[in-house]
């Protein structure tokens, strides 16, 4: 079997990714139910709301992107970094994924620069608020963002995913 069902009922082929097959409701609901850190935070934090907030970092003209920027685990799912960096042939399969995605959304590829930065800031900020104590520091290289994270459930996640498309575009999503 060379595809998967998603959430609205599509077959979608991860390995040969077609741009019509790509559905923000499919993405939205995913990412809503998958847990950061593999889960193992101290209290379920999704992708989702990850996504969300890297977002609202971001200006205006990279905001599309910051909500974006993770939908390819939505048909993945995520390997932790020191896994992922063992497999690079899971990563040009992301990589090509995440581009699919970016043309659909008439986004540039690749991604800029800016959107990994604000990825990292706010990976920093869960490790800080979300984390056990760290055994040592993550070398991430930036400061965490001010104001403490409280994790949203998985429905207001998927909720505030598609209310912040419709907020950056204007459009509904699909």
């Amino acid at each position: 079997m060379a595809w998967i069902q998603t959430y609205t009922g599509k077959q979608f082929y991860p390995l040969d990714p077609r741009p019509s097959d790509i559905d923000l409701v499919d993405i939205a609901h995913s990412l809503s139910l998958q847990c950061r850190f593999s889960g193992h935070c101290l209290q379920f934090y999704s992708v989702a709301e990850h996504s969300v907030r890297v977002s609202a970092i971001l200006p205006a003209n990279l905001a599309l992107w910051g909500l974006l920027h993770d939908a390819a685990e939505a048909y993945l799912t995520d390997l932790p970094r020191p896994v992922k960096g063992r497999f690079p042939e899971f990563r040009v399969i992301e990589d090509r994924l995440l581009e699919v995605i970016a043309r659909h959304y008439d986004l540039v590829w690749p991604m800029p620069a800016e959107v990994a930065l604000a990825d990292s800031r706010l990976l920093a900020t869960e490790a800080r608020d979300l984390m056990a104590v760290s055994p040592e520091p993550w070398g991430l290289g930036v400061e965490p963002l001010e104001g403490q994270i409280q994790p949203w459930l998985p429905d207001r996640a998927e909720t505030a995913f598609l209310a912040r498309f419709r907020e950056i575009t204007g459009t509904m999503p699909g």
